[in-house]
């Protein structure tokens, strides 16, 4: 399967019999494709990098080595998960950095979206070089690339994926899943045993909040914004939401206005809520949430977060407002 392009008589893979069948075939194609030699993976935690690493350590055990970058933009218990689920779990060669500090030193002040995308971008690709200098006898890198990613691009989303790494690094691909869609890179994950929450987790965006805490980011905003988005996902969970709706997340812009805690005049940063389904992500429409739902979770976030005083629901469909804020 060294092609690009995906047999008119490939079966889609629906049941964990075709997922299992898929995995047997790739790890024997990797194994000869890798042979003896170590393998480069930046895993986000995201579905896609997460089932090519379920898959490479079933395929070659600790030839691969797993680099995950936590850029400080990562939504409440993300790398927790990953390591927790490959460095303890499955024993994967994970090398764990936390470079908070680097990004949001480098991102202080900055309001402008486009730069601060920029600036998340090239850090993480610098980052990630300075990981891969470290290490020796790596020859191949492994990517996530999926059949759409393919289909979309002429090699842009490629650089997306990897977090474009820089040119100069002659590694050979190793991208065991580029010809399934997404729903089968979840019967994939499933059946290689990774949690579910992993490989249903939503869509997220390269910069993370990065792009919803809008504005320039300070600590103080983006903690207000990480614990409220958390309140949104354990609520949408538990009165089943979340397996109907594509995205749903909370964007907190940078204003304050007036309210009232404890008898006293408090300011706080407003939430906004945004859930929306697509099938293509180039239009979308609004989930109808229940009332009882909404005053629920607003309960919840003007009470438990600190920061925050006011709940708000963006109720725009795509077109005419894009599905993130910035």
């Amino acid at each position: 399967m060294q092609n690009n392009v995906r047999p008119e008589t490939m079966e889609r893979i629906t049941t964990k019999a075709l997922a299992d069948a898929f995995i047997a075939e790739q790890v024997k194609a990797v194994r000869e494709q890798v042979g003896d030699k170590k393998v480069l993976l930046a895993l986000s935690g995201g579905v896609d990098s997460s089932v090519v690493a379920a898959l490479l350590i079933k395929a070659i055990g600790k030839q691969l080595v797993c680099v995950h970058v936590n850029h400080g933009l990562m939504r409440k218990g993300e790398s927790e998960q990953v390591i927790e689920v490959f460095g303890k779990e499955l024993d994967a060669n994970l090398i764990y950095i936390d470079a908070t500090d680097r990004f949001l030193d480098l991102l202080k002040g900055v309001s402008e979206p486009e730069r601060k995308r920029k600036i998340i971008g090239a850090e993480f690709i610098k980052v990630f070089d300075e990981e891969a200098a470290k290490l020796e006898g790596i020859e191949f890198l492994a990517q996530g690339t999926i059949y759409p990613d393919i289909l979309e691009s002429d090699g842009v989303k490629a650089h997306h994926n990897v977090g474009g790494l820089p040119e100069d690094m002659a590694m050979e691909l190793v991208e065991p899943v580029k010809l399934l869609y997404k729903d089968e890179v979840r019967v994939v994950g499933e059946a290689l045993g990774l949690p579910h929450a992993m490989v249903y987790r939503q869509p997220f965006p390269g910069p993370g909040l990065g792009v919803r805490c809008l504005g320039a980011i300070t600590r103080d905003r983006l903690n207000a914004l990480r614990e409220a988005d958390a309140i949104l996902r354990e609520e949408f969970d538990k009165c089943g939401l979340a397996e109907k709706v594509w995205q749903y997340f909370i964007a907190v812009p940078d204003f304050k206005s007036v309210g009232v805690r404890n008898d006293k005049r408090y300011e706080g940063w407003p939430a906004i809520i945004r859930a929306v389904n697509t099938t293509d992500a180039m239009s979308a429409t609004i989930e109808e949430i229940p009332y009882a739902v909404l005053h629920h979770i607003t309960d919840r976030i003007t009470h438990e977060v600190e920061g925050i005083n006011r709940v708000l629901l963006d109720l725009t469909p795509k077109p005419i407002g894009t599905i993130e804020w910035e």
